[in-house]
């Protein structure tokens, strides 16, 4: 039996101004089935997370190199 799915998620690449964005979010919208489209605004929780994950990959990368 097929999974059904209720949504996607799209992450950038990189943060992007808002209207810089605009096309981006039109082109999803033109979608067959898309219903609609949400930006979400970067926050200093988001910033936070990204600097963390950076720095344990980074210690990681360390550690194989130092053996």
């Amino acid at each position: 039996m097929t999974d059904r799915l209720k949504g996607l998620t799209v992450v950038l690449e990189q943060d992007i101004r808002d209207d810089d964005a605009q096309p981006i979010i039109e082109a999803i919208e033109m979608i067959k089935g898309v219903l609609s489209v949400k930006a979400h605004v970067s926050d200093p929780d988001s910033y936070m997370a990204t600097e963390r994950a950076k720095s344990k990959i980074r210690k990681a990368l360390w550690k194989i190199l130092d053996e």
